[in-house]
């Protein structure tokens, strides 16, 4: 399990990374989806609220482990599976317990801290801005790009070629087929059948007077 301090910092700092990715994802939907402005008072309300829920989670993961460990002692039987424990895990369930109440002390005291707040909220605002710009720097290089900055772009030259000549020429040579024969029938349809009467006036068989 380590010592107990380590244990406690490196949840910490774990908390403290879920916690900035929270507030970057809200300060990128705030601003860039609905369009409002950078209020630093009201995301630093925000950042309070964040943190004050996952001290709230690290309680609640401490008194699991403190009704484990209960469960736990005075068994000796074989275990039947991962969170099924025994009397020699209440040890590492009471270290467990302890380290995460203070992971969720120092939470606390974080959202307490107007500094650690302040800092928080500005460090998930550069990583908001550092998204945006990225996404922006991907976007120009791929509208601005020309074919000799392109390390791929004779590979993927030869890929394009090769499916114009195997799918998109078939298609639209039977596309052009399809059209033809459709020409060919409506033709049929409009010639005069050999099975059919010879045209008539007043009675008299044209097709006699010919010759």
């Amino acid at each position: 399990m380590g010592k107990t301090a380590d244990a406690i910092a490196e949840g910490v700092a774990i908390a403290y990374a879920a916690a900035k990715l929270v507030i970057r994802n809200r300060i990128l939907v705030d601003t860039i989806a609905r369009g409002e402005d950078f209020d630093a008072a009201r995301f630093a309300s925000f950042a309070q609220e964040t943190l004050n829920h996952l001290a709230q989670e690290q309680e609640e993961a401490a008194e699991l482990a403190r009704r484990q460990a209960k469960r736990a002692w005075g068994k000796f039987s074989d275990s039947g599976g991962t969170h099924d424990y025994r009397d020699r895990d209440t040890r590492n369930l009471r270290k467990r317990r302890k380290q995460y109440r203070g992971v969720a002390k120092q939470l606390r005291l974080h959202a307490e801290d107007p500094h650690a707040v302040r800092v928080l909220v500005e460090q998930s605002r550069d990583a908001a801005w550092g998204d945006v710009a990225a996404n922006l720097e991907r976007r120009l290089n791929v509208e601005g790009m020309r074919p000799d900055l392109d390390p791929n772009y004779q590979m993927m030259r030869n890929a394009r070629m090769q499916s114009l000549r195997l799918v998109d020429l078939p298609k639209l040579a039977a596309h052009r087929r399809h059209l033809k024969d459709g020409e060919s029938a409506q033709v049929s349809a409009a010639a005069p059948s050999e099975d059919a009467p010879a045209p008539r006036r007043a009675g008299i068989d044209l097709s006699e007077l010919d010759g």
